[in-house]
């Protein structure tokens, strides 16, 4: 675990969990209103169970769905997970790749998507998706760009949040995990003095060999 903690401790992800949620569920709560759809969510790729989790969802099955879990390969997000492409689809019922078992366990079943992988860097993280449009316009492809930014700001909380996961893995008591996070805050200050900066980088690295 000492390298998941050291990449943690880099970027101050330590104690910020609720956070990094915060912006995944503004990421779906806004991508629903720009595209008046009926539901949006956010899946996050569970490395170790190789299944897509409900990480952020808003509009139809919010209250129920957060941390619902399936097998990677399922479905239209399966399908976009794997093949990082973007995909529209008009009739989802008609398109092999529909796992309509999985959405039926949701208790909503869409008749329209769109769906784009979050990629950070080159791993594929999750998948972003909006469901049907409340007004039953067709998507575009111009809005399927859009959606890709949307992508972007979302990829970045998920690998903060699964960051912030390992290194809390890592550190099961909370004084520990506090302090740690203080120590990486203070090493991101830019007036900090370099005779106070070592010191800090010591403390972490002997850490790191502890863990």
């Amino acid at each position: 675990m000492s390298g998941d903690l050291r990449s943690a401790v880099a970027a101050g992800v330590l104690g910020a969990e609720e956070d990094y949620r915060a912006l995944l569920q503004s990421v779906v709560e806004v991508a629903r209103a720009i595209f008046r759809a009926e539901a949006s969510s956010v899946f996050m790729l569970d490395e170790e169970t190789d299944e897509l989790v409900f990480a952020a969802v808003t509009g139809q099955g919010a209250e129920t769905l957060i941390g619902q879990r399936f097998p990677s390969s399922t479905g239209i997000a399966g399908w976009v997970l794997v093949t990082r492409q973007p995909l529209v689809l008009e009739d989802v019922g008609k398109d092999p790749r529909f796992g309509r078992e999985a959405a039926e366990s949701t208790g909503f079943v869409p008749k329209s998507l769109m769906a784009v992988p979050l990629l950070h860097g080159e791993a594929a993280v999750g998948v972003l998706e909006v469901l049907d449009r409340a007004s039953h316009e067709r998507f575009t492809l111009a809005e399927m760009e859009l959606l890709g930014l949307f992508a972007n700001q979302a990829a970045i909380a998920l690998d903060l949040l699964r960051r912030a996961r390992q290194a809390h893995a890592a550190l099961d008591t909370s004084g520990e995990a506090g302090a740690l996070s203080r120590l990486a805050t203070a090493l991101e200050r830019d007036d900090l003095d370099e005779d106070v900066r070592a010191p800090i980088l010591a403390i972490l690295a002997a850490l790191e060999e502890l863990l």
